[in-house]
């Protein structure tokens, strides 16, 4: 099991490659269809962590899906985390509590939100064990650590490395230039950008473990209830409106400015942003799921994933006996009623459908963007029903030209976002299209589209321009690839004919 050194842990380092050069070429065999994608993992003895039910459902697929290409994408992609991104799991130091680290892959930094979606891959293959080389332990060290990071850091979304890693801090230069309210440790933290999805992602990745292992007490060891209390402090503490009774300006406890010539990595207005209505119930996010500052700070997307995980780990806390329980499920149900009242609007096209970003003053930002959490990927949030007529109103808005960050061309379409800009659209975005799609066609679709895109590299990229299929960015998207597998486990199950045909 390599555990904590890297790709070099065993092999030595003249034998394993690094993985960031390694997924930039194409490696044999190839596969057999139109696209000969890549062989992309690494060699066995350079794989990060290895569980036996990930390999085992590759094999199984291997019998489930016909077209070769698309084989060889799953292949690659779904063990992708594991081969990759574990670069640490152990012990914190004098305890037996689980840790585990998980990189973005090209980036060697945690974000809270990434290793969550990175575990959550997995997800359908959990069950309990109390094997610290079990897919069970991976979480329950993720668990602990990103409980760790919010305990200290409650405003910052990506971290360091735990010191008892012994992995050196990884800095950034961008951060230099960042004047940041609260101040922050760099031997700690990565980056501070404080967006709501980090602290739902650790709910997220909280429900997700107990959804499947039932494992209660694991939930009363360590500080998860302590977690938890924080992050109930820091988001009522960010309930607030920009302006009080007499007029006065609020003081938010998180500002943030970053020297800058990109509008979207800095906040306006002294690092406040735009002025936000008091008693709507939603929690400001300073930044989105993408790292892009926010327009208007009630984030819609953001605060469906919070308050639908809220609630759901309210269950955790009350087999904890904990009287956060009916706390959570209040605060939970109180974003709800917000988005209700504010983000439920009525469009000339498409009749009632959800706001992406409001400011409880009647502005509303109508558009969605690719990275999850979504408008379109919240019944995976737990939030709505897929059939919720709301919902399928803003689905058919937010993958059309109507949404201005939907991006469409020859080579390929689907949803974008400022973070990479028009015309780059994200094979992620078209992956949540179809783990929300009940559409035989659009499926089908979907599926040619991504597994024609990969430039033959056999890996998802985290978004492609739109005439051209060579010009994309990070070939080694962890989390994106970790998606794409998900989904083909779950149409293995809603609809495994679709997986017997040809995609060439």
């Amino acid at each position: 099991m390599l555990q904590s050194l890297g790709l070099c842990a065993l092999a030595g380092a003249q034998s394993c490659p690094e993985y960031i050069d390694y997924s930039k070429e194409r490696h044999e065999p190839f596969s057999s269809g139109r696209y000969q994608l890549s062989y992309q993992r690494p060699p066995p003895e350079c794989r990060k962590f290895v569980l036996p039910e990930v390999e085992q459902a590759i094999v199984d697929m291997k019998t489930t899906i016909a077209d070769p290409d698309l084989f060889r994408l799953f292949e690659n992609a779904f063990p992708n985390t594991l081969d990759t991104t574990i670069s640490w799991h152990g012990y914190a130091a004098g305890s037996d509590e689980e840790l585990t680290f998980i990189t973005t892959g090209d980036i060697v930094a945690s974000w809270l939100r990434d290793s969550a979606n990175q575990l959550r891959s997995y997800k359908s293959l959990l069950v309990a064990n109390d094997s610290h080389d079990s897919l069970a332990s991976l979480y329950r060290g993720a668990i602990n650590l990103q409980g760790r990071y919010i305990r200290t850091s409650p405003f910052c979304n990506a971290f360091q490395a735990p010191i008892e890693s012994g992995l050196p801090p990884e800095f950034n230069d961008w951060v230099d230039k960042d004047t940041v309210k609260p101040a922050y440790d760099r031997n700690f933290v990565f980056e501070c950008k404080y967006e709501l999805d980090s602290l739902a992602a650790f709910l997220q990745l909280s429900f997700d473990y107990y959804d499947k292992t039932k494992d209660a007490a694991f939930f009363g060891k360590y500080q998860w209830l302590a977690t938890v209390e924080k992050i109930l402090n820091v988001t009522n503490s960010l309930l607030v409106g920009s302006y009080n009774e007499d007029g006065s300006l609020v003081e938010l406890p998180y500002t943030f400015q970053r020297e800058t010539t990109s509008a979207s990595e800095t906040l306006s207005n002294d690092g406040t942003s735009a002025p936000i209505r008091s008693g709507t119930g939603l929690v400001r996010s300073a930044f989105r799921p993408s790292d892009d500052s926010a327009i208007y700070q009630l984030l819609i997307p953001s605060n469906m994933q919070f308050s639908s995980y809220l609630d759901k780990c309210a269950a955790i806390a009350a087999s904890c006996a904990s009287p956060l329980a009916g706390e959570m499920r209040e605060m939970a149900s109180g974003v709800r009623a917000g988005i209700d009242k504010y983000a439920k609007v009525s469009h000339d096209e498409f009749g009632e459908i959800y706001a992406f970003e409001v400011d409880g003053y009647g502005s509303r930002n109508m558009m969605d963007d690719a990275n999850v959490p979504s408008l379109l990927s919240a019944p995976l949030l737990g939030y709505v029903d897929v059939a919720d007529e709301t919902y399928q109103n803003t689905r058919k808005f937010v993958l059309s030209k109507m949404n201005p960050y939907y991006n469409w061309g020859p080579a390929f379409s689907g949803i974008g976002g400022p973070h990479q800009g028009p015309g780059q659209a994200w094979p992620m975005s078209v992956i949540t299209s179809l783990l929300t799609s009940d559409d035989d066609e659009e499926i089908r679709l979907g599926l040619r589209s991504i597994v024609s895109t990969t430039d033959g590299l056999g890996l998802v990229h985290e978004s492609i321009n739109t005439f051209n299929v060579s010009d994309w960015t990070r070939q080694w998207f962890s989390w994106a690839n970790g998606l794409f597998g998900e989904m083909l486990l779950d149409l293995n199950e809603r609809k495994p004919h679709l997986l017997s045909e040809s995609y060439q």
